[in-house]
C-alpha cells in the first residue's frame, strides 16, 4: 500500500478513534461514583484527556512506514 493511501486511511481512524474515545470518556464521566468524588475526577480526566494516545501510537507508525 502506498504512503499516500495509509495517510488517508490513518487520519480517518485516528478521526473515528478520537470520536469514540470522547464519547466513550463523557459517559463514564456522567457515572454517579465519579461525579461525587473529587479525587476521582483529578484522576480520571487526566487519564482518559491522556489516554487516546497509546492507541493511537501504532496508528501513526503504521502510516509513517516508508513505501515497500
Amino acid at each position: 500500500m502506498r504512503i499516500r493511501t495509509r495517510k488517508f486511511l490513518g487520519t480517518i481512524a485516528l478521526l473515528v478513534l478520537v470520536v469514540i474515545w470522547s464519547l466513550l470518556g463523557m459517559t463514564v464521566a456522567q457515572m454517579p461514583w465519579l461525579a461525587a468524588s473529587g479525587l476521582h475526577q483529578a484522576i480520571f480526566y487526566p487519564v482518559v484527556g491522556l489516554g487516546w494516545v497509546l492507541p493511537a501510537m501504532p496508528i501513526v507508525s503504521w502510516m509513517a512506514k516508508p513505501d515497500v
